[in-house]
């Protein structure tokens, strides 16, 4: 932006159309963002009482012609405090901008308390895979009981919340790999509402899909460059290794068919029978999915990774006829346009990063936005369903935002979900 486009008028100037920008703290000012572009004569008059003598406007991002140059600055208001007294429509925003923050304040606590059950429940997942050889049966009732923790509170929740996970685990990527794609697969189950009993059967068989990993040499797994015919026809038989282990542990007939169909694609064009259609089970077309986006979002070579709002659009736009129709659309309708972990950027310019959408509404995700004022462990979280002053413009790539953002927002290097079904939203402070 110019300089000549962005310079300072009396308050008794403005007008609707203008974008100005407010040199105020967040918590300061009654609005959502400290620059916006005025929409109404409410808004003049909130400003006018916030005891500013001058306010600064960007021309560019303005309505109509530009206020003259002459600045005449009206006789200031003392304080905020005076300016709420005088107005009392003010005071009323602020409380209502103060009890915003003690909402998000609830939102960071919450957030916190989801984070550590993630981390357990990932612990007790590394503690299952490492535990499948040397005592089988005692870890399928330990998979099988922590199933149905997660099944039953997941069903039972008037509302669910998927979170973005922050970095807080090294080196266990493939236990966040089956968490990740139990939590997907169980929230399908939820909207298409299959029975309890169904989804527990469905969890423990998404929980253990790769169990057949066991059997696949480490390098091969690992390798991040392309696999060579010999290693990929090895790599393919993980599906046959994974049934026979879950043979020997007992494994009810629907998880088997999971272990065993989890890469069989609807058009056919998947392994190891090229099944196609609904020859392939409803639970193990639910996992497909869920694993196919993880597997995007998360590959080994991390360069390779898509961000989830890319992953999304290329399963629904090119790769389309590889999975269920009905159950896509599912997927895509509890995830949203813009699933958590997406980089976006707001009709206002402003750069967030979706950290929680509600299945129930989707399209109305909450942010966590940039605001070089505001220290980043009191970042500004902005529940798109009560804003009204600005929308999701597009999404980004993180490579594209500037260093500082990148660093504010700490876009995940891996997308890892879990969900919050603690209680209803307004004890919890979830969107």
């Amino acid at each position: 932006m110019n300089a000549t486009a962005n310079r300072n008028i009396s308050v008794d100037q403005l007008r609707v159309g203008l974008y100005v920008h407010l040199d105020l703290k967040w918590f300061e000012h009654p609005f959502a963002f400290g620059h916006f572009r005025i929409k109404s004569e409410e808004q003049i008059t909130l400003i006018r009482n916030l005891g500013l003598k001058t306010v600064r406007f960007s021309q560019e991002l303005s309505e109509g012609s530009p206020p003259p140059q002459v600045v005449a600055p009206l006789t200031p208001i003392p304080n905020t405090a005076a300016a709420a007294s005088m107005a009392p429509e003010l005071s009323q925003i602020m409380l209502t901008k103060q009890a915003m923050m003690a909402q998000m304040r609830l939102r960071r606590q919450a957030t916190e308390r989801i984070e550590n059950a993630f981390v357990n429940t990932a612990k007790t997942i590394r503690n299952i895979e490492k535990n499948l050889y040397s005592r089988p049966l005692e870890t399928v009732q330990q998979a099988t009981l922590l199933i149905g923790q997660i099944t039953d509170s997941i069903l039972s929740a008037p509302e669910l919340a998927i979170h973005v996970m922050g970095d807080k685990m090294g080196g266990e990527e493939l236990y966040l790999h089956s968490l990740n794609v139990t939590m997907l697969s169980i929230m399908m189950a939820r909207d298409i509402k299959l029975p309890v009993e169904v989804v527990s059967v469905l969890g423990v068989g998404a929980l253990l899909h790769d169990i057949g990993h066991k059997e696949v040499p480490d390098k091969i797994l690992r390798k991040t460059e392309a696999l060579t015919q010999a290693e990929r026809s090895f790599y393919e038989m993980h599906c046959q290794f994974g049934v026979g282990m879950g043979q020997r542990m007992g494994l009810a007939p629907a998880a088997l068919s999971i272990i065993r169909e989890h890469h069989e694609l609807f058009d056919g064009s998947g392994y190891p029978a090229k099944l196609q259609g609904e020859s392939v089970s409803l639970l193990s077309r639910i996992v497909v999915i869920a694993n196919y986006y993880d597997e995007l979002c998360n590959p080994s070579a991390i360069a390779d990774a898509l961000t989830p709002h890319e992953a999304l659009s290329l399963m629904f736009a090119k790769l389309r006829s590889k999975f269920d129709p009905k159950l896509l659309q599912v997927f895509i309708r509890c995830l949203g346009v813009y699933p958590p972990g997406t980089i976006v950027q707001l009709s206002n310019g402003a750069i967030g990063m979706v950290v929680t959408v509600n299945t129930a509404r989707p399209m109305k995700p909450t942010l966590m936005v940039y605001d070089a004022e505001v220290p980043k462990d009191e970042a500004i979280l902005l529940d798109m369903e009560r804003e009204t002053e600005v929308n999701i413009a597009k999404a980004i790539r993180p490579a594209q935002v500037p260093q500082e953002v990148y660093n504010y927002l700490s876009p995940r290097k891996r997308v890892s979900y879990y969900f919050d079904a603690s209680s209803a939203r307004p004890q919890a402070g979830m969107p």
